[in-house]
């Protein structure tokens, strides 16, 4: 059943010509018995017979130019006095096929003008018995207009709820794009934001326990209880560098719960001066120093100060030289805090500052500017007048809730 309704469907044309060969043979039959003494002779019945089968036939393929013809058509019986019969009914199909087809709106309107005059002509042209009152024939021909005007509401209701679910069917798809779309974007945002935080992690890490590695070997036969401390930077150093990488992993993790205490929480301002102290254990000099008076900051702020210290000093020990020292100011204002991390060393290239960084270079300053970006802030960096390299960076405040 399901595949003969399927292939009814696919197929309705075919469908329509078969109801149009049964309502010619109904009309051929009452043409050829009843025709009404007086009308026309019954081959114009056959010929108007062969017409509306053919509208009906052709109804869903070419709408308007069927409605002509049915105007034609029935213009002709006016003139010719072919009464109304069986074929007529033609006429009710083709005004609900008109006003259901999403077509041109002066076919609506021309079928619902000719249904709604059709039984008031027919009426004129063929009137009731003279025995008949005229309030009779007034409301016969109300009753004979009624099935036209019910033909056209129902086939434009069709037509505007196909409309609507065209409309529910467009806007779902927009939303299903934008929606795609809004996707992408987070998703290309925290693949950059975890990018950033895996590099500040990795190379700032890496380079301390290169440099305790280094300074491990050197010293090793001289002096062994330098080296065992090195060592033992080296492995703190990569436990922390672990501990972050599998926070940012557990992040990456879709359908997991996240248990508490399972990650490290963010680095903030206050972890700083931890991160100084480590650099210094690595070998650097690096001068720190808080002016204004500390206060809570957004978390935001707190990570992205944070990161900025830590990939400047790690550019600083990268570029340096040995003998390179730095200093750390970190300035409480009213509205803002200010960060400033300077070096005395050789500085680094010109492309690994100019433009954000070139030929894939430089990505810690495009993280940095990124991250700056992000909290509304500014970042200027750069080389000294007098040597070496220089960040500062203003990220604004707001209150802490």
């Amino acid at each position: 059943m399901q595949r003969l309704y399927d292939f009814l469907r696919s197929h309705p044309t075919g469908v329509d010509t078969f109801w149009a060969v049964v309502l010619f043979g109904f009309s051929a039959l009452w043409a050829a018995s009843a025709v009404p003494a007086g009308s026309a002779h019954p081959a114009a019945y056959l010929v108007v017979g062969v017409l509306l089968s053919l509208v009906v036939a052709l109804r869903r393929r070419m709408p308007e130019k069927m409605l002509l013809l049915t105007v034609g058509v029935g213009l002709a019986q006016l003139g010719l006095d072919i009464v109304p019969f069986l074929a007529d009914f033609a006429m009710l199909v083709i005004i609900y096929t008109v006003a259901a087809h999403d077509g041109p709106r002066w076919a609506s309107r021309l079928a619902l003008i000719g249904g709604l005059s059709a039984a008031t002509l027919s009426q004129l042209r063929w009137p009731l018995e003279e025995t008949q009152s005229g309030a009779a024939q007034v409301f016969f021909t109300v009753i004979m207009t009624v099935p036209f005007a019910l033909a056209w509401v129902l086939g434009d209701s069709l037509r505007t709820r196909r409309a609507y679910f065209a409309q529910l069917e467009e806007r779902a798809t927009r939303l299903e794009k934008e929606r795609e779309a809004q996707s992408k974007v987070a998703v290309a945002a925290e693949r950059a934001r975890i990018a950033r935080e895996l590099h500040d992690v990795v190379a700032h890490n890496v380079s301390v326990m290169v440099v305790q590695a280094d300074g491990a070997a050197y010293v090793m036969d001289a002096s062994p209880e330098t080296a065992k401390q090195a060592l033992e930077t080296i492995s703190s150093t990569g436990r922390q560098a672990l501990a972050e990488m599998r926070r940012l992993l557990g992040i990456l993790r879709t359908g997991e719960h996240q248990e508490a205490g399972e990650y490290v929480p963010q680095p903030d301002v206050q972890q700083i001066e931890d991160l100084v102290e480590q650099v210094r254990t690595a070998g650097l000099t690096v001068d720190f120093k808080v002016e204004g008076t500390p206060r809570p900051l957004p978390s935001g702020v707190e990570l992205t100060a944070y990161r900025i210290v830590q990939e400047a000093l790690t550019n600083t020990r990268k570029h340096g030289g040995p003998d390179a020292g730095a200093s750390v100011r970190l300035v409480y204002f009213d509205d803002g805090l200010g960060l400033l991390v300077e070096d005395d060393g050789r500085g680094a290239p010109q492309e690994m500052y100019a433009d954000g960084g070139a030929d894939g270079r430089g990505h810690g300053l495009i993280g940095m500017r990124e991250r700056v970006g992000m909290v509304g802030g500014t970042l200027d960096a750069g080389p000294r007048p007098g040597g070496g390299f220089r960040i500062s960076a203003l990220l604004p405040l707001k209150p802490a809730h």
